[in-house]
Protein backbone atom coordinates (compact mmCIF):
# COMPACT_ATOMS: atom_id res chain seq x y z
CA UNK A 1 0.00 0.00 0.00
CA UNK A 2 1.40 3.39 -1.03
CA UNK A 3 1.65 5.83 1.87
CA UNK A 4 0.65 9.45 1.42
CA UNK A 5 1.40 10.47 4.99
CA UNK A 6 2.94 13.86 5.59
CA UNK A 7 6.22 12.86 7.19
CA UNK A 8 7.11 16.52 7.80
CA UNK A 9 4.14 17.05 10.11
CA UNK A 10 4.96 17.65 13.80
CA UNK A 11 2.27 15.06 14.62
CA UNK A 12 4.09 12.26 12.77
CA UNK A 13 4.63 9.26 15.06
CA UNK A 14 7.50 6.80 14.73
CA UNK A 15 7.42 5.03 18.11
CA UNK A 16 4.79 3.75 20.50
CA UNK A 17 4.64 1.84 23.80
CA UNK A 18 2.19 -1.06 23.46
CA UNK A 19 1.81 -1.16 27.25
CA UNK A 20 -0.32 1.96 26.89
CA UNK A 21 -3.01 0.29 24.76
CA UNK A 22 -4.59 -2.72 26.44
CA UNK A 23 -7.00 -4.55 24.15
CA UNK A 24 -8.25 -7.22 26.58
CA UNK A 25 -7.28 -8.44 30.04
CA UNK A 26 -8.46 -11.64 31.72
CA UNK A 27 -6.02 -11.49 34.64
CA UNK A 28 -2.41 -10.35 35.25
CA UNK A 29 -1.06 -13.35 33.33
CA UNK A 30 -3.46 -13.38 30.38
CA UNK A 31 -3.91 -10.20 28.40
CA UNK A 32 -3.49 -8.64 24.96
CA UNK A 33 -2.01 -5.28 23.94
CA UNK A 34 -2.71 -3.74 20.55
CA UNK A 35 -0.84 -1.65 18.00
CA UNK A 36 -2.66 -0.26 14.96
CA UNK A 37 -2.44 2.82 12.77
CA UNK A 38 -4.61 4.60 15.34
CA UNK A 39 -1.72 4.40 17.82
CA UNK A 40 1.16 4.81 15.35
CA UNK A 41 0.15 6.91 12.35
CA UNK A 42 3.15 5.92 10.18
CA UNK A 43 2.47 2.20 10.55
CA UNK A 44 0.97 1.69 7.11
CA UNK A 45 -0.99 -1.46 6.28
CA UNK A 46 0.12 -3.43 9.32
CA UNK A 47 -1.00 -4.01 12.90
CA UNK A 48 -0.26 -6.45 15.69
CA UNK A 49 -1.49 -7.97 18.93
CA UNK A 50 0.97 -8.57 21.77
CA UNK A 51 -0.41 -11.67 23.50
CA UNK A 52 0.54 -12.99 26.96
CA UNK A 53 -0.83 -16.37 28.11
CA UNK A 54 -0.44 -18.88 30.91
CA UNK A 55 -0.71 -22.62 30.25
CA UNK A 56 -4.11 -23.82 29.11
CA UNK A 57 -5.46 -20.42 28.14
CA UNK A 58 -6.96 -20.02 24.69
CA UNK A 59 -7.34 -17.20 22.21
CA UNK A 60 -10.86 -18.30 21.37
CA UNK A 61 -11.79 -19.64 17.91
CA UNK A 62 -12.32 -16.75 15.49
CA UNK A 63 -11.54 -15.47 12.03
CA UNK A 64 -10.38 -12.23 10.39
CA UNK A 65 -12.39 -11.51 7.27
CA UNK A 66 -10.04 -8.81 6.00
CA UNK A 67 -6.54 -9.86 7.10
CA UNK A 68 -4.04 -12.69 7.19
CA UNK A 69 -2.28 -13.32 10.51
CA UNK A 70 1.31 -14.36 11.21
CA UNK A 71 1.73 -15.81 14.73
CA UNK A 72 5.29 -15.50 16.06
CA UNK A 73 6.31 -17.18 19.32
CA UNK A 74 8.59 -15.08 21.52
CA UNK A 75 8.60 -17.28 24.63
CA UNK A 76 6.86 -20.37 25.99
CA UNK A 77 5.04 -22.62 23.53
CA UNK A 78 1.66 -22.66 21.81
CA UNK A 79 -0.56 -24.68 19.57
CA UNK A 80 -1.91 -22.74 16.59
CA UNK A 81 -4.88 -24.60 15.09
CA UNK A 82 -6.22 -23.65 11.66
CA UNK A 83 -9.13 -25.11 9.72
CA UNK A 84 -8.33 -25.44 6.03
CA UNK A 85 -11.66 -24.74 4.27
CA UNK A 86 -10.45 -26.41 1.07
CA UNK A 87 -9.59 -29.79 2.63
CA UNK A 88 -11.87 -29.79 5.72
CA UNK A 89 -8.80 -30.51 7.84
CA UNK A 90 -7.68 -28.87 11.07
CA UNK A 91 -3.96 -28.16 10.95
CA UNK A 92 -2.23 -28.13 14.35
CA UNK A 93 1.07 -26.25 14.51
CA UNK A 94 3.21 -26.30 17.67
CA UNK A 95 5.42 -23.23 17.88
CA UNK A 96 8.31 -22.41 20.19
CA UNK A 97 10.45 -19.26 20.40
CA UNK A 98 11.58 -18.17 16.94
CA UNK A 99 8.92 -20.21 15.14
CA UNK A 100 5.89 -18.90 13.25
CA UNK A 101 2.54 -20.13 11.98
CA UNK A 102 0.66 -18.36 9.19
CA UNK A 103 -3.15 -18.05 9.16
CA UNK A 104 -4.58 -17.12 5.74
CA UNK A 105 -7.24 -14.43 5.55
CA UNK A 106 -10.69 -15.60 6.64
CA UNK A 107 -9.60 -18.98 8.05
CA UNK A 108 -11.08 -20.24 11.34
CA UNK A 109 -8.36 -20.62 13.99
CA UNK A 110 -7.36 -20.47 17.65
CA UNK A 111 -4.22 -20.49 19.81
CA UNK A 112 -3.62 -22.44 23.04
CA UNK A 113 -0.71 -21.82 25.43
CA UNK A 114 1.16 -25.05 26.18
CA UNK A 115 3.41 -23.47 28.81
CA UNK A 116 3.23 -20.67 31.36
CA UNK A 117 4.69 -17.33 30.32
CA UNK A 118 3.83 -17.84 26.68
CA UNK A 119 4.29 -14.65 24.65
CA UNK A 120 3.01 -14.41 21.08
CA UNK A 121 2.93 -11.68 18.46
CA UNK A 122 0.01 -11.79 16.02
CA UNK A 123 0.95 -9.65 13.00
CA UNK A 124 -1.72 -8.59 10.47
CA UNK A 125 -1.61 -7.18 6.95
CA UNK A 126 -4.37 -4.66 7.70
CA UNK A 127 -4.45 -1.38 9.60
CA UNK A 128 -7.44 -2.47 11.72
CA UNK A 129 -8.20 -6.18 11.15
CA UNK A 130 -11.82 -7.14 11.57
CA UNK A 131 -12.69 -10.17 13.68
CA UNK A 132 -15.68 -12.39 14.38
CA UNK A 133 -15.36 -14.46 17.56
CA UNK A 134 -16.85 -17.90 18.09
CA UNK A 135 -18.46 -16.81 21.34
CA UNK A 136 -20.40 -14.10 19.49
CA UNK A 137 -21.63 -16.57 16.89
CA UNK A 138 -22.83 -18.90 19.66
CA UNK A 139 -24.45 -16.29 21.89
CA UNK A 140 -26.00 -14.06 19.21
CA UNK A 141 -27.39 -16.68 16.85
CA UNK A 142 -30.94 -17.51 18.05
CA UNK A 143 -30.85 -20.88 19.78
CA UNK A 144 -33.97 -22.06 17.94
CA UNK A 145 -32.14 -21.45 14.65
CA UNK A 146 -29.15 -23.52 15.81
CA UNK A 147 -31.39 -26.24 17.22
CA UNK A 148 -33.51 -26.46 14.09
CA UNK A 149 -30.57 -26.31 11.67
CA UNK A 150 -28.51 -29.01 13.40
CA UNK A 151 -31.38 -31.08 14.84
CA UNK A 152 -30.47 -30.38 18.46
CA UNK A 153 -32.48 -30.26 21.67
CA UNK A 154 -33.18 -26.53 22.05
CA UNK A 155 -33.66 -26.72 25.83
CA UNK A 156 -30.30 -28.41 26.33
CA UNK A 157 -28.65 -26.04 23.88
CA UNK A 158 -29.99 -22.98 25.70
CA UNK A 159 -28.73 -24.38 29.00
CA UNK A 160 -25.29 -25.07 27.53
CA UNK A 161 -24.91 -21.64 25.94
CA UNK A 162 -26.46 -19.60 28.77
CA UNK A 163 -23.10 -18.89 30.52
CA UNK A 164 -21.79 -17.08 27.41
CA UNK A 165 -22.94 -13.55 28.26
CA UNK A 166 -20.27 -11.61 26.37
CA UNK A 167 -17.35 -11.99 23.99
CA UNK A 168 -14.86 -14.38 25.59
CA UNK A 169 -11.62 -13.54 23.66
CA UNK A 170 -9.39 -15.34 26.21
CA UNK A 171 -10.90 -18.54 27.53
CA UNK A 172 -11.89 -20.24 29.66
CA UNK A 173 -13.57 -17.29 31.42
CA UNK A 174 -12.20 -16.37 34.85
CA UNK A 175 -15.31 -17.64 36.62
CA UNK A 176 -15.23 -21.04 34.92
CA UNK A 177 -15.10 -24.02 37.30
CA UNK A 178 -13.93 -26.34 34.54
CA UNK A 179 -10.26 -27.26 34.80
CA UNK A 180 -8.89 -26.78 31.28
CA UNK A 181 -6.85 -29.58 29.75
CA UNK A 182 -4.77 -28.72 26.71
CA UNK A 183 -5.62 -31.20 24.00
CA UNK A 184 -3.23 -32.49 21.39
CA UNK A 185 0.49 -33.00 21.66
CA UNK A 186 3.02 -31.47 24.00
CA UNK A 187 5.26 -28.53 23.30
CA UNK A 188 7.91 -31.00 22.11
CA UNK A 189 5.65 -32.37 19.39
CA UNK A 190 6.39 -32.04 15.65
CA UNK A 191 5.55 -28.70 14.11
CA UNK A 192 2.35 -29.86 12.42
CA UNK A 193 -0.44 -32.41 12.66
CA UNK A 194 -3.61 -32.76 10.61
CA UNK A 195 -7.04 -33.91 11.73
CA UNK A 196 -9.99 -34.43 9.40
CA UNK A 197 -13.12 -32.44 10.15
CA UNK A 198 -16.03 -34.89 9.91
CA UNK A 199 -19.67 -33.87 9.36
CA UNK A 200 -21.72 -34.11 12.56
CA UNK A 201 -24.60 -36.54 12.76
CA UNK A 202 -27.93 -35.46 14.25
CA UNK A 203 -27.85 -36.22 17.95
CA UNK A 204 -31.45 -35.64 18.91
CA UNK A 205 -34.97 -35.71 17.54
CA UNK A 206 -36.26 -32.87 15.38
CA UNK A 207 -37.40 -30.00 17.64
CA UNK A 208 -41.16 -29.91 18.05
CA UNK A 209 -41.41 -26.19 17.27
CA UNK A 210 -39.46 -25.11 14.16
CA UNK A 211 -38.41 -21.55 13.51
CA UNK A 212 -41.20 -19.10 14.23
CA UNK A 213 -41.36 -15.39 13.52
CA UNK A 214 -37.67 -14.65 13.02
CA UNK A 215 -37.71 -11.08 11.70
CA UNK A 216 -34.01 -10.26 12.13
CA UNK A 217 -30.95 -11.60 10.40
CA UNK A 218 -29.08 -14.49 11.96
CA UNK A 219 -27.35 -12.36 14.61
CA UNK A 220 -30.30 -10.05 15.20
CA UNK A 221 -29.98 -6.32 15.73
CA UNK A 222 -27.18 -6.82 18.26
CA UNK A 223 -24.77 -8.24 15.72
CA UNK A 224 -21.71 -6.22 14.86
CA UNK A 225 -18.38 -6.90 13.23
CA UNK A 226 -15.77 -6.21 15.84
CA UNK A 227 -12.63 -4.38 14.97
CA UNK A 228 -9.35 -4.01 16.79
CA UNK A 229 -8.79 -0.33 17.66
Amino acid sequence: MTSYADYTSPGTQFTYDLNNNLFFKKDPYNYINLLSVKQLNTLGNNSLLDIFLSKGNVVEPHYHQNAAELVYCISGAAEVAIMNPFTNQFLHFYVKPGQVANVPQGWWHYEIALEDNTHLLAIFDAQTPEVIFGSDILRLTPTNVLAYTYCLDETKLKESLAPIKQTVILGPPSNCSYNPVVQGQSANAPMTKQTKVQPSAANSAMPVNPIQGQTNAMYGHQHRQQQYY
